[in-house]
């Protein structure tokens, strides 16, 4: 044995302590004596031990009392149970009291033979435990500080996409085309779609998955806002099973959502007449999802080139391309209704 183990052995009976002393001794052990339950009690609080042997038949304090007391102490040292009975009760007694291992008192070597693989045993599973609480509490203090810079890293993501937007707007109003100043403004609502999943991530509580109804939420509320006039009207409707997604992949499917509820405010209702736009994004099974936007307005033409600058549809395949989705219209709905299946 490599270095020297201290362990207090408890027993009433003075000439097995003599003997446990002396054999316990030559197996690289340092032997400290108490004759009953209290005094060993009181030695445990007083000093370290690698290990306590503890006697069940002993006068006053018995072996499971003995055992319940040395337990209760802070940060106690693993227990062997010790006796002379080989009734399972006592065993079962011992194990339920909180004693590491349990072994039978014979007469000869063979007893300390099996008294000191069950301490070493014993100590080397505690050593184990203690090693593994440390690694555990490094680990929790090593994630902490990672989640204290993700959020730090997400939150200066966020500000600086904020400063794109702002740039986009000021150079937006500095134009007079208005094909330009248009596309511009969709390219303002693309990177506040993306700022948003930043802003819920470094104010969640998770930092690597992102709450999808509440997000979704947060983006429809802001896109009504930005579509939704006294004299065009839109009526912007969400139903969202509570799906988490990684952060890549709710940028992704927020994009999505973005141009296809855009391309619906801007083309679905002809005049300047008010109308609804549906956004749903429903869990399929337990593997997959499924985004829906529709709406009830003049429909698409099959075949039909893409209205406007086409980039919307471009950046929405991409997205899908990205999700590993499929993404169809419904040809039997009466304005436009678009589909994405992806896997979550």
């Amino acid at each position: 044995m490599s270095a020297e183990r201290r362990i207090l052995y408890i027993d009433d009976d003075a000439g097995l302590c003599r003997l446990a002393t002396r054999s316990l001794a030559r197996r690289g052990y340092r032997v400290d004596i108490a004759t009953d339950g209290a005094t060993g009690v009181a030695m445990a609080a007083a000093e370290r031990y690698d290990a306590i042997t503890v006697d069940h038949y002993m006068p006053g304090m018995d072996g499971v009392a003995t055992l319940e007391a040395l337990r209760a102490q802070p940060e106690p040292a693993p227990v062997v149970y010790v006796t002379g009975s080989e009734e399972s009760r006592v065993a079962v007694a011992a194990l339920k009291a909180g004693a590491d291992d349990y072994v039978v008192k014979t007469l000869g070597e063979d007893f300390f033979d099996l008294l000191d693989t069950a301490l070493s045993q014993a100590i080397d599973r505690r050593a184990l435990s203690l090693a593994k609480a440390v690694a555990e509490a490094e680990l929790r203090e090593s994630n902490a500080r990672l989640e204290t810079l993700l959020r730090e890293v997400n939150h200066r993501v966020a500000n600086s996409l904020q400063l794109v937007s702002a740039f986009v707007h000021l150079q937006s109003a500095a134009l007079t085309d208005q094909a330009a100043k248009e596309a511009l403004t969709d390219t303002q609502r693309r990177i506040e779609a993306i700022a948003k999943v930043h802003r819920r991530l470094y104010t969640g509580s998770a930092l690597d998955m992102v709450a999808m109804d509440d997000y979704l939420h947060a983006l429809v509320e802001e896109l009504e806002q930005t579509w939704s006039t006294p004299s065009a009207p839109r009526q912007l409707k969400l139903a969202s099973d509570p799906i988490r997604m990684t952060t890549d992949r709710a940028v992704s499917l927020g994009v999505i959502v973005n141009e296809l509820v855009s391309n619906a405010c801007k083309y679905a209702y002809a005049g300047g007449s008010g109308g609804e736009v549906r956004i749903a994004l429903l869990r399929e099974g337990e593997a997959h999802f499924r985004l829906v936007v529709e709406d009830d307005g003049c429909g698409m033409a099959p075949g039909a080139t893409p209205r406007g600058t086409g980039i919307g549809t471009r950046v929405i395949g991409a997205m899908a391309k990205s999700l590993h989705g499929e993404l169809s219209i419904d040809p039997g709905h009466s304005g436009v209704r678009a589909v994405l299946t992806a896997a979550l």
